[in-house]
């Protein structure tokens, strides 16, 4: 009787040995978004997009072209943009800082301060 025990507590051990859990699930969240890429909007609702070193503002509404230009990254948080207004014929330079992921802050050569939120 003693071996029948024995054999059936070795059987039972090796039976919950196979039987496996299921792997532990892993929260799978999206990317962060690095530096300056992608479309942000203003207070206004203006957008601004930057793409491969291109930069470009349209109004919500109609989607009409405001202003374009390139920016360069000078580090990986402050960028550099120059744009051509159209609306106001004009060139300028503007600094702009990525102090969040969503968040950029900018000043035109002028001193005019503006901020930009990250578009999801």
């Amino acid at each position: 009787m003693k071996f029948k025990a024995t054999f059936a507590l070795i059987a039972a051990a090796s039976l919950t040995a196979c039987v496996s859990s299921p792997p532990p699930r892993q929260m799978v969240s999206a990317p962060q978004p690095q530096g300056v890429e992608g479309t942000w909007v203003d207070p206004n609702g203006i957008v601004s997009t930057f793409q491969g070193g291109t930069f470009n503002t349209r109004s919500s509404d109609s989607n009409t072209l405001l202003a374009s230009g390139t920016y360069v990254n000078l580090s990986p948080t402050l960028v550099e943009i120059n744009m051509t207004s159209l609306v106001r014929k004009t060139q300028s330079r503007v600094n702009c800082s990525l102090v969040t992921p969503s968040q950029l802050n900018c000043t035109q050569d002028s001193g005019a301060q503006f901020s930009l939120a990250r578009r999801s």
